[in-house]
């Protein structure tokens, strides 16, 4: 069974944040998932340098980044005006109603060319409700969940990739998808994966 997912218009472009980047080169097929997604790829030149600031800590996301965007796998957005527009509200106010920089401008490009941002943060996607309650947004999970990523991947190097995404990058997943990784990855695995709930955790650990 297919979980529910926001990535049913392959006309529309779909910008990731820093966070479905690391948890996508973490599952380390990152090419064969980019190749499959039949939606544009796109990443905002802020989160490509979010990810350029970690390599001084030894984190090689942004390096398979490079290498998926020097495939044409994935583009490079730069904001427009509208887009800053959005990116400054985004980001001046409270600490609980402002984002990081990477989110914004995800967000903020998606905004501007009435794209899909994957955003996996519970703060993010409340403030998406409030403020652009028709905006569509994904997570990083629907990418994973995507009928051509398992069509290209098979179902057993799928359940690696997730697997590896979890335990790597710690992804988070929501809980609209916590029946179907559990069903591809197994209880067993599942239990050892903290980035999921510990309630699931326990029980599926049983």
């Amino acid at each position: 069974m297919q979980p529910p997912t926001s990535l049913t218009d392959p006309t529309l472009t779909v910008f990731a944040d820093a966070s479905a980047v690391i948890s996508i080169t973490a599952s380390a097929r990152a090419s064969t998932i980019c190749s499959a997604i039949p939606n544009r790829f796109v990443v905002s030149d802020v989160v490509v340098s979010e990810l350029d600031s970690g390599r001084s800590k030894g984190r090689t996301n942004a390096e398979q980044l490079h290498e998926l965007i020097n495939s044409s796998l994935v583009e490079v957005a730069t904001m427009g005006d509208e887009a800053e527009s959005y990116f400054e509200r985004l980001v001046s106010g409270s600490a609980r109603n402002t984002l990081d920089d990477g989110e914004a401008a995800t967000i903020a490009c998606a905004l501007e060319t009435g794209g899909i941002p994957l955003v996996d943060e519970r703060k993010a996607r409340r403030i998406c409700n409030q403020r652009y309650p028709k905006l569509s947004y994904g997570c990083t999970v629907d990418i994973f969940a995507h009928t051509e990523v398992k069509r290209a991947l098979g179902v057993a190097d799928l359940a690696l990739a997730v697997l590896a995404a979890l335990k790597e990058s710690r992804m988070r997943v929501l809980p609209h998808h916590l029946d179907w990784v559990i069903n591809l990855i197994g209880p067993e695995n599942a239990a050892e994966c903290t980035s999921l709930p510990r309630a699931v955790r326990t029980h599926t650990g049983d």
